[in-house]
């Protein structure tokens, strides 16, 4: 097991004792990790000392040699004693940890760390071809795995017996891009060891071995020529597989086309590949009683929201774009997109759209209790205990979550707030609005972009300079999560009689003065745990808003944090981005 980097910060913490503690909480989880899949995270926060860690085993290890050399890796990184941070890494596994969120540094441009050895192969030029076309292959097929790990052999000459063994990984927090990106600066830098018979190569994210002795298993090999394909090749190679019967399967499919329009014609609905259901304009006139005043359930700056009834008497939500506003059809094309492929019981669903000239049209799920606002300060202000607020606020976290991380690419909202949470029958809540929703690549930390959304729920970063990240949502749920606990709206400012404090301010300044209970929805009549309860969720809430961006948590660590048992000592949090009053707009107050 060869050393390839190692280094402790020369930051120490100010509380080693909790410090210690976390970092061995943080390197148990990571230990109990390793054996699924030779890949683990794991972040501890307990008394304002944060831990993230990540470890990482070769794919040809087996679980107990993988445990053993992170074991190695463990004991070695004790010499750094309390150091803020410390990464050690090997030929067989890697090992860090430090005090911040250090998962983005995957995407930096670290320079890559070399090793090769001192014998030089018997026939240099074949083995520099060999081994050279090897890497190359590997670098592009290992992204193009599950796993990000691919491994390999190649003969140096047909009428010798010299081999030449390679490998390529990637961790699994980063994107395919990166990866690809990373492993071509490692192969690079593994040129230089042509042509001995042994190099190895790490960068910020990546490795890479190659080795005329085999390092893995007879059995550790792959077949990568299907992944060398890129997608001209692919696409070449189907054409001259279909050509011979292109002809009749356009034929059969316009047939077919044709017959299920000729069949459809006089009905009021056609389902589209999507699932949704492209409904006849007249047909959603007549559910809404012709776009009546009497039926409008909402209104926005996107439109209105009209209750639709069909004659089969279902009932759904039919919102109408104003045909003014300059961005509607790209935001009606936006929402169609996005919200057609999410299916997640914490996000309203769309149940089909219509398109006549001018008039563009969302059919959506009616929720029957409306929006969340009506329960906070409208006209149903009273009606919900804290059991119900909680479970609301679980349910939009783990909606955020699920947009965030668990979907085929991250969305962000961009404009999270409490009139854009509907509540349905059981009171359980459903994300609406994604009229400004916009994707976001895994390898992207954040994006700059014009601001859209609401003041009041936005997070300072994007207002004033336009940074949009996940996080943006982050800084909004905190918002709601204080609105659903006061009662009061992000921008009402007389608490204490007249007051130049917002919502998020005054919640601040409670929580200095240790005084949060002064925050609570004085309708609620709660208990004891209640209240002890409710204490942590508004820590919860400021730890969302906090500045700098890379201190407020993902939605995924919010949905872990919510049911645990938080302490407000445990944690240290630090104080919001606020401004000066004449630009107090910017942090939540208009």
């Amino acid at each position: 097991m060869t050393l390839m980097r190692y280094y402790c910060s020369l930051n120490t913490r100010r509380s080693p004792e909790y410090f210690l503690s976390n970092l061995n909480t943080t390197l148990a989880s990571l230990r109990r990790q390793l054996p699924a899949n030779g890949y683990a995270t794991a972040r501890t926060l307990f008394n304002g000392e944060s831990v993230w860690g990540l470890a990482l085993c070769r794919g040809y290890l087996s679980a107990p040699d993988c445990l053993g050399c992170f074991d190695f890796a463990v004991d070695q990184l004790k010499v750094c004693g309390i150091a803020s941070g410390a990464q050690a890494i090997y030929s067989d596994c890697n090992l860090r940890y430090e005090n911040g969120d250090f998962y983005d540094d995957s995407t930096s441009n670290y320079p890559s760390v070399v090793i090769c050895s001192n014998e030089t192969s018997r026939q240099p030029i074949d083995f520099q071809k060999a081994a050279q076309g090897l890497l190359l292959d590997l670098q592009i097929a290992a992204p193009r795995t599950t796993n990000f790990y691919a491994a390999s052999n190649r003969k140096v000459d047909v009428f010798d017996n010299e081999t030449v063994y390679a490998i390529a990984q990637c961790n699994l927090n980063v994107s395919q891009r990166v990866c690809l990106q990373c492993l071509k600066i490692a192969s690079r830098s593994l040129y230089d060891c042509f042509p001995t018979t042994s190099g190895r190569a790490v960068a910020m994210s990546c490795f890479m071995r190659y080795d005329t002795t085999p390092f893995f298993g007879q059995n550790g090999t792959a077949d990568i020529t299907s992944l060398l394909w890129d997608d001209s090749s692919k696409m070449r190679y189907v054409i001259m597989m279909v050509v011979g019967g292109v002809s009749f399967f356009l034929l059969t499919l316009a047939f077919f086309v044709w017959y299920h329009r000729w069949k459809k014609r006089d009905r009021g609905q056609q389902v589209s590949m999507k699932g949704t259901v492209n409904y006849k304009y007249k047909h959603l006139q007549l559910a809404t009683n012709n776009f009546s005043d009497e039926n409008i359930i909402g209104k926005g700056g996107f439109g209105e929201v009209f209750k639709g009834v069909f004659d089969d008497k279902k009932v759904v939500a039919v919102k109408k774009l104003k045909v003014g506003y300059a961005g509607a059809k790209a935001g009606f094309e936006n929402e169609i997109l996005l919200v057609s492929n999410i299916h997640h019981r914490n996000l309203l669903g769309l149940l089909g759209w219509s398109s006549k000239g001018s008039d563009l049209l969302l059919v959506l799920e009616y929720m029957s209790n409306g929006s969340l606002d009506r329960f906070l300060w409208g006209e149903k202000r009273g009606t919900l205990n804290w059991g119900r607020r909680y479970d609301i606020i679980l349910g939009i976290a783990r909606g955020l979550a699920h947009l965030h991380k668990e979907f085929h690419v991250r969305i962000v909202h961009r404009d999270i707030k409490s009139s854009n949470i509907l509540l349905d029958d059981d009171l359980q809540p459903k994300i609406a609005d994604f009229g400004l929703a916009r994707f976001q690549h895994d390898d992207e930390s954040h994006v700059i972009t014009k601001f859209a959304g609401t003041l009041g729920y936005t997070a300072p970063e994007y207002v004033l300079y336009g940074t949009l990240s996940d996080k943006v949502d982050t800084f909004s749920f905190g918002i709601v999560i204080l609105e659903v606990i006061s009662g009061r709206k992000c921008t009402y400012q007389n608490f204490d009689g007249p007051s130049t404090d917002c919502l998020l301010e005054y919640a601040w300044k409670l929580y200095e003065s240790k005084n949060l209970i002064k925050l609570i929805d004085q309708t609620l009549d709660i208990n004891q745990e209640e209240e002890k309860h409710m204490m942590k969720i508004i820590e919860i809430a400021l730890l969302c808003t906090q500045s700098p961006v890379t201190k407020r948590p993902s939605m995924s660590e919010v949905v872990s944090m919510l049911p645990n048992d938080l302490s407000l000592e445990e944690r240290q949090l630090t104080k919001p981005n606020f401004t000066d009053h004449s630009r107090r707009i910017y942090i939540g107050c208009s």
